[in-house]
């Protein structure tokens, strides 16, 4: 992954393992012992046999071919996590392929599957993907030259030993807060953490964190350098430090010295319990642990109060969102097809369509990370025959017009809309944020509706129906329109739609083919 020096491959675990308190139950898991010879003549024999074989029998690691030349770890994971956690990966330098391990045989075939419909492209370079023959992937941190490919299950800890115990923690994208309590309970999955160090430089939160041996720093920074704490933001970029040991004076919610809890909180700081500094210091479920399950993406704010536990939350302002929405289509958008279609990333508070500049529009999310998500999936997509543009504003909240005036229907207040998708905590909806794609996901469909019907509606939504699936004892259903832009269409028009006898049709995409 970017930013690894002196280790060419490591596990890999996906953005929303980071805080699972059953994740790591051990560190080194997963490494195996290899000799010089892994990237000798033998390898490229395995490669060899293995390109031939096309119709391998499905396996959880999956070889990746035609890959562009440089092309990092990050972009190569990228392709796997729609599908699922990636487990492992195995970059082969000079041959432009790689191996991923996913962490179930069912999200491989869902990869394979998607991608024999849809060919993958990395840096506009379509690339092909495979079963691989082998069941397992191991690779080594201590070799840079590669790993190796093994079906059978026997692991031992082969890392090199960094110089330091001390590491130097970056976050970037850091919508919301990351306090040393959430650090604490992250990196104590790979050792005993001793000591953090928190504070702020070039406008980025950093922290110096020291592990009581190196091996722990290294294996940390292996398994976490790249990760998203939560999910599409507060990402980990991780270096050794020159230091080899902090000194720390005071524990607050700023700094914390484990293995002295008596000392002082400084001035104007909140003192803490030395009692609770000991205890944080050896029980690494004691604040995290009690998140069940890990965490979805509009419930990180929460998360992360509860994480900080009694530390107050300091210097972040309550950032509520707001979205700059350009080059639609004036003719056609309303707040409320706006509304929809956003509201799959998240729960649309506010939509104002400018009274002056009718192809822009402002929506306010419930907050930053809801912003993000529907920015990330949304800029560039076709809507109404036009790519909208969406970038953050620089407005906090969307102005209701005032009493007696009429805007002409430009501005909706959709706060109390029963229509948000996020509102329940826990809903499955938290599990199913996906790109926009052709495939739609259909749900609540009432026993009586054929695929006839289904395939009619949709039709008359201006698109062409390409395929159809019932599952779910026809409870549920996968739609594949001909195009992303006609399931977008479809989504808008559709979702909510009434089935009869107070039967709500629910659209979502889908990460499927069918």
């Amino acid at each position: 992954m970017d930013g690894i020096g002196d280790v060419a491959v490591g596990v890999k675990r996906g953005s929303d393992e980071l805080l699972s308190g059953s994740m790591y139950n051990s560190p080194s898991s997963g490494l195996s012992s290899i000799s010089d010879t892994t990237s000798n003549g033998s390898d490229s024999k395995k490669l060899r046999v293995e390109d031939r074989v096309g119709d391998a029998p499905p396996s959880r690691v999956l070889h990746i071919r035609k890959l562009p030349n440089d092309v990092s770890e990050t972009e190569i994971i990228a392709l796997g996590l729609p599908f699922g956690k990636v487990t492992n990966i195995l970059t082969l330098k000079g041959k432009n392929q790689a191996f991923l391990e996913l962490s179930t045989e069912e999200a491989a075939m869902t990869m394979v599957n998607y991608y024999s419909a849809v060919t993958p492209h990395v840096r506009s370079v379509p690339v092909y993907i495979q079963y691989s023959n082998h069941k397992e992937l191991k690779t080594d941190n201590s070799n840079q030259s590669g790993g190796t490919l093994t079906s059978g299950s026997n692991s031992s800890d082969g890392g090199g030993t960094p110089s330091s115990p001390v590491l130097r923690i970056i976050i970037d994208n850091m919508f919301y807060p990351v306090t040393l309590d959430v650090l604490q309970q992250i990196f104590s999955k790979f050792g005993t953490v001793m000591k953090i160090i928190t504070f702020t430089k070039n406008n980025q939160f950093q922290a110096l964190l020291q592990y009581n041996d190196p091996t722990s720093a290294q294996q940390a920074k292996v398994a976490l350098d790249g990760q998203n704490i939560y999910n599409a933001c507060c990402t980990l970029r991780i270096d050794y430090s020159k230091l080899v040991n902090l000194n720390v004076k005071y524990n607050n919610d700023k700094s914390r010295d484990y293995t002295r809890p008596e000392l002082p909180a400084g001035d104007g700081q909140p003192a803490l319990d030395p009692s609770v500094v000991a205890a944080l210091g050896k029980d690494s479920s004691s604040l995290l642990g009690k998140i069940p399950g890990t965490l979805s993406p509009l419930s990180a704010a929460a998360a992360a109060a509860a994480a900080a536990g009694r530390v107050a939350l300091s210097g972040h302002s309550g950032a509520s969102g707001v979205l700059l929405v350009s080059n639609l289509n004036e003719e056609m958008v309303t707040p409320h097809s706006l509304f929809t279609l956003f509201g799959v990333y998240g729960d649309v508070q506010r939509v104002k369509i400018l009274f002056n500049k009718k192809d822009s529009a402002l929506i306010q999310m419930a907050d930053m990370n809801q912003a993000q998500l529907a920015m990330s999936h949304l800029n560039g997509q076709k809507m109404y025959s036009k790519i909208i543009r969406v970038t953050m504003s620089k407005h906090q909240t969307v102005q209701l017009p005032r009493d007696g005036l009429d805007d002409q229907g430009l501005t909706k207040d959709f706060t109390n809309s029963p229509l948000h998708r996020f509102k329940k905590p826990g809903s499955k909806n938290f599990q199913n944020i996906f790109p926009p794609s052709a495939t739609l996901h259909l749900s609540n469909i009432p026993q009586d509706i054929t695929e006839e019907d289904l395939r009619v509606l949709f039709s008359n939504s201006g698109g062409t129906v390409k395929a159809f699936k019932f599952f779910q004892d026809h409870k549920m259903a996968l739609i594949q329109m001909t195009t992303i832009e006609e399931a977008i269409q479809c989504l808008i028009d559709l979702h909510n739609y009434n089935m009869g006898n107070n039967h709500h049709l629910k659209v979502s995409f889908s990460k499927s083919t069918i």
